[in-house]
């Protein structure tokens, strides 16, 4: 296929390429869905066989030329999460939400940075980035298992603010290990100022992202057709973008902004999908090039560090989670089980570790690639089963889903409390009516 592509001139090699790969993402989530896996993971494994190790279709040139897709998708990512913010639902979920997702996310970075620096003695830049890449969680695959579920509670309102908010932590946990790693990378001993600057031109890209967030709602309104909407927004995501990339800024932070600047000015949740609709070809090609950055040499380089950093991240999430909730005195049920929810990993974190491969030696930065798409394949496998056991452990579902019912049920559903003076009746249907009579006149 490549030598195909070879014979061409440069413009139809980047077309049939870009086709290749849409339509190997695609193929390969036929295989991935049957086997109940996220689509991300199919995107993946697409991309890791077209890439250089398996069966080298793409050239490399055209490959490497695509960088710019990272940022794009990144920033499409970032300011969908930016939805999540409003003012008034934060208002409502008060700082206790705050304060466990900034556990849970900066106790899973502690314990993976620690171990990593004093036990498998690896760089400290090498160390800081995986940390704070490991804060990240996908909450994809979370939501999806909730919807699927129909489970609503405490326990699911408190999941799906903590997942909306982790990203952001991510993301200025990152923009600092970032600072740090580039003053130790260019030799030079850390101050306070090497780490101040970048965090200040990130604040000042935020605040841009909150005052295109008001030029984006001034220039959307009703009157315009939905085409020159997404015409409108995409060219505003886009130009913030560029000018976080010409700064050298990462653009998750200022689209983040932008998108919550936005919601709380409109309250209008269209724009959001329509966008939705539009990016998931990016996304996907997103994915595809990530899995054919992946080193698979780096792989048997990774051995032990991967294994570690896929429980030490797990270990910390839970910890974190639980030390929030206790610290925040939410109930046994959801101290206990919220950390479940919290495992899955993809999006964002694959965005972060090719911001953090940039950055690093080629050798460390294809181990933190590597480390990162590999894990994310198994945080997405295995995340779904751990989110559904955490709804049935918490009570929030009460019995397993029943071929042509309706599913499980919420557990103020299935566990009805009955009022005062009136006797508990298990049943169905006209029996229950019956018996319920009979008893009640008993009773009386």
């Amino acid at each position: 296929m490549k030598q195909f592509l070879m014979l061409g001139n440069e413009t139809s090699q980047v077309i049939l390429s870009l086709s290749l790969m849409l339509f190997a993402g695609f193929l390969v989530t036929r295989v991935t869905k049957r086997l109940k896996l996220p689509n991300v993971t199919g995107y993946i494994f697409a991309g890791i066989l077209l890439g250089p190790y398996l069966l080298d279709a793409v050239p490399v040139e055209v490959a490497s030329g695509m960088g710019f897709v990272t940022d794009i998708a990144l920033a499409y990512i970032a300011f969908g999460v930016g939805r999540y913010f409003k003012i008034a639902t934060l208002k409502k979920s008060g700082g206790g939400t705050l304060i466990i997702t900034v556990l849970e996310a900066l106790l899973a970075m502690a314990a993976i940075t620690l171990p990593m620096i004093f036990l498998f003695h690896l760089p400290v830049p090498f160390s800081l980035l995986l940390g704070a890449i490991g804060c990240a969680t996908a909450p994809a695959s979370t939501i999806m298992t909730i919807r699927q579920y129909h489970a609503k509670g405490p326990f699911v309102n408190l999941i799906l603010q903590v997942v909306a908010l982790d990203d952001a932590v991510a993301l200025v946990a990152f923009s600092v290990c970032t600072a740090v790693t580039q003053a130790l990378e260019g030799g030079g001993k850390v101050n306070a100022m090497d780490v101040a600057a970048p965090v200040l031109w990130n604040l000042g890209a935020v605040v841009l992202g909150i005052g295109l967030g008001w030029v984006l709602h001034r220039l959307i309104s009703e009157r315009r057709s939905s085409d020159h909407r997404l015409v409108i927004a995409n060219g505003v995501i886009l130009g913030m973008t560029g000018l976080c990339t010409l700064l050298n800024i990462s653009p998750l932070l200022s689209c983040m902004a932008l998108g919550a600047s936005y919601i709380n000015l409109s309250g209008n949740k269209h724009l959001f999908k329509e966008i939705n609709r539009f990016t998931p070809p990016v996304l996907l090609l997103f994915f595809v090039l990530s899995g054919m950055r992946l080193n698979i040499p780096a792989l048997a380089t990774e051995g032990v560090i991967g294994v570690a950093y896929f429980f030490l991240r797990i270990a910390g999430k839970y910890a974190g989670a639980f030390a929030g909730c206790a610290l925040c005195r939410m109930p046994g049920r959801i101290r206990n089980w919220l950390g479940l929810a919290l495992i899955p990993q993809a999006g964002v974190s694959i965005g972060l570790a090719a911001l953090g491969e940039r950055m690093l030696p080629p050798e460390t930065g294809a181990l933190l690639s590597a480390i990162i798409l590999s894990s994310a394949v198994l945080y997405e496998t295995v995340g779904p089963a751990c989110a559904k056991a955490s709804l049935f452990l918490s009570h929030t579902l009460e019995q397993e889903d029943k071929p042509g019912g309706a599913g499980p049920k919420p557990r103020d559903e299935a566990q009805g409390q009955p009022e005062e003076g009136k006797p508990v009746v298990r049943g169905h249907g006209r029996i229950r009516k019956l018996a319920l009579r009979m008893l009640q006149a008993v009773h009386h």
